[in-house]
């Protein structure tokens, strides 16, 4: 779930800054001021005197006086991010090694990388899922600030407002107030997640989906002959694929044709309990990269 500590980060902060300026002395005076013989009448002695250097070959360096400030800064920021960062994530901590540790999900994930790969086998199926840091990083700060101001609001959907396996159900199926639980659900960042599905010399289904407050709410499902394009690792890849016809939307299919697939999908382990710890794991890793970058800056700054 989307934290408030995290939300705040996200939320440019407004500094005031105070720079300093030099006054700024004359540069090029009018010719007129200038002695006539510093232009017109050189000496020949003057014209083949070899030029002097104007400055020192010698290397020294001198740090300018930000610099410390600006390193003293990040060393701060970072001390705090790793003092409290994860204590905030701490829920989601749990969560992640709980879904993990009780399903066969592999995970790759890269330190420095904003993609993370979750693959597992079914039957005779390759399964992939990929994310991205990015969808968090991606928030406006209006969209934070509109998830704040709807917390209440979202803490009172109804419970059951997803169907079988954790995905959206249709306006219509919504309950009335009478048969919502008690439970109070944080509202989460929407989290894009790419599900390929892959059988040896029979192509691959890539099915396009948003994880969002426990659902996977399907947008598209697409064949590929050639599994190599469902992934679309290159440019090249990925233009080949957008010239090819990827299906209709998945909310313009046969309601009972979008409840068949999204049952298939479930019975790959692609569900609520999945569609909720997604979020969670781009918050910690978001963590993760951000205090690697505050080293990585000051380190830099201070070197």
């Amino acid at each position: 779930m989307l934290s408030l500590r995290t939300l705040t980060r996200t939320v440019p902060r407004t500094f005031s800054r105070s720079i300093a300026t030099s006054s700024r002395s004359a540069i090029l005076r009018p010719i007129s001021n200038l002695p006539k013989t510093s232009f017109i009448q050189p000496s020949l002695k003057q014209a083949i005197r070899p030029s002097q250097a104007a400055f020192s070959t010698c290397k020294a360096f001198r740090q300018a006086e930000g610099d410390a400030e600006l390193a003293a800064k990040l060393e701060d920021e970072l001390k705090h991010e790793k003092s409290s960062g994860l204590e905030d994530l701490e829920s989601s901590v749990q969560n992640i090694q709980y879904v993990l540790q009780n399903n066969s999900w592999e995970v790759k994930d890269v330190p420095g990388e904003q993609e993370v790969v979750l693959t597992k086998k079914f039957n005779d199926e390759e399964i992939r899922l990929t994310f991205t840091v990015a969808d968090l990083q991606n928030l406006s700060e209006h969209e934070d600030l509109d998830a704040l101001d709807e917390l209440d609001y979202q803490g009172h959907q109804p419970v059951n407002q997803g169907g079988a396996g954790g995905f959206a159900q249709h306006p219509e199926d919504s309950v009335s107030p009478a048969d919502r639980g008690e439970q109070d659900l944080e509202p989460s960042f929407p989290a894009r997640v790419n599900v390929t599905i892959e059988k040896s010399g029979k192509g691959a289904l890539l099915i396009q989906t948003v994880a969002q407050d426990g659902l996977f709410q399907v947008e598209e499902v697409s064949y590929f002959s050639k599994p190599d394009l469902a992934h679309a690792a290159t440019a090249e890849k990925d233009w080949a694929r957008q010239s090819l016809y990827a299906g209709p939307p998945f909310e313009n299919l046969d309601e009972d044709l979008q409840t068949y697939l999204e049952r298939y999908l479930e019975e790959r382990g692609i569900n609520a309990e999945l569609a909720n710890m997604i979020p969670d794991y781009i918050q910690v890793k978001e963590q993760k990269e951000y205090v690697r970058w505050l080293e990585n800056v000051r380190n830099f700054v201070a070197a």
